[in-house]
């Protein structure tokens, strides 16, 4: 073995021991145990219980085709050697650094390896074979159980709910009624199968709406929603979208049009994953903000997660 994958076996034992420790003592079984930590190897690598996905991010390697197959081969080796896990267990997923909406919707495989995990006593399906993401993004675990936490006797609103989390979270926290829209009818479906595999899919309570948030934003009615997820993409220009979303630019508008729809002292929690982002607070029509990045990021994401977390109230 060359002296960099000795490197990274290392680093990866390293982190394995622990970050295992951390997630054993928090009850943890689906968490992030890599992110790009040794610039050769520009992977990302999460664990779903006894299962290993790895994600790849396109960089200039320099390598030939040969050269670039049997770096990742032997990549493959170190991680399931380190993790002790078969090499049938270890799903790899290639992605390029800038995605659209549109990318995350389109089927990569289709052999359909699905489980279904547990987080904070709810069940979640993840798909480690054919899409992008895994259906479950890790990093929001802390403030999806704040949502839980506030949720009971709220009508909630989660937009782009990919395939709601947040909305199960909400239902298990006890909330009156759960809203879940998203241009995806792939994505709505399974929002709805996570509430099923929990208990709480609940028709009379419970609605899932296939729309552009941007224009159905409009149609929604005023002083109606006590608490609010909204965690766009930071740019998206899908062909099924009217407008063309750049969340700098356009982040006000939105943040303001979702605060129509909400009572007064509804909470809403805007997030999004722009490296620069700089939210335009005096033109936020709120009666408070709060920047809560830093105590929305989980053990596994320290030092290395980008996005940016606000809790608003109208």
């Amino acid at each position: 073995m060359s002296d960099k994958f000795t490197m990274f076996e290392n680093r990866l034992m390293k982190v394995e021991k622990h970050l295992r420790k951390t997630a054993r003592r928090q009850g943890i079984t689906c968490f992030r145990l890599y992110d790009r930590d040794l610039p050769e190897f520009p992977l990302i690598i999460e664990l779903y219980e006894d299962k290993v996905y790895v994600a790849e991010y396109q960089s200039d390697h320099k390598l030939d085709d040969d050269a670039y197959d049997a770096w990742l081969e032997e990549s493959q080796q170190v991680i399931a050697k380190v993790l002790n896990v078969p090499r049938g267990d270890l799903y790899l997923r290639t992605r390029q650094r800038k995605q659209n909406r549109q990318s995350q919707y389109e089927k990569l495989d289709f052999s359909k390896e699905e489980l279904i995990v547990q987080e904070d006593g709810l069940k979640f399906k993840v798909n480690l074979s054919d899409y992008l993401d895994s259906g479950l993004f890790l990093d929001h675990r802390i403030t999806r159980h704040m949502v839980r936490e506030e949720a009971k006797d709220k009508k909630v609103l989660n937009l782009f709910c990919y395939t709601g989390s947040f909305s199960v979270y909400a239902a298990a926290g006890g909330a009156a009624s759960v809203t879940s829209i998203d241009l995806s009818k792939t994505y709505l479906a399974w929002a709805e199968e996570n509430m099923r595999l929990n208990g709480l899919l609940d028709p009379d309570k419970h609605q899932y709406i296939h729309a552009d948030v941007l224009q159905h934003l409009d149609e929604l009615k005023t002083n109606t929603y006590d608490l609010v997820v909204l965690d766009p993409p930071t740019f998206s220009n899908s062909k099924r979208m009217k407008d063309f979303l750049d969340i700098q630019r356009d982040h006000v508008e939105l943040v303001n049009k979702v605060l129509m729809t909400m009572k007064k002292d509804g909470v809403l929690y805007f997030s999004n994953n722009l490296r620069r982002f700089e939210l335009d607070e005096p033109a936020i029509h709120a009666s408070s903000i709060k920047n809560i990045t830093a105590q929305t990021v989980p053990f596994d994401f320290q030092g290395k997660l980008l996005r940016h977390c606000f809790r608003i109230i109208k």
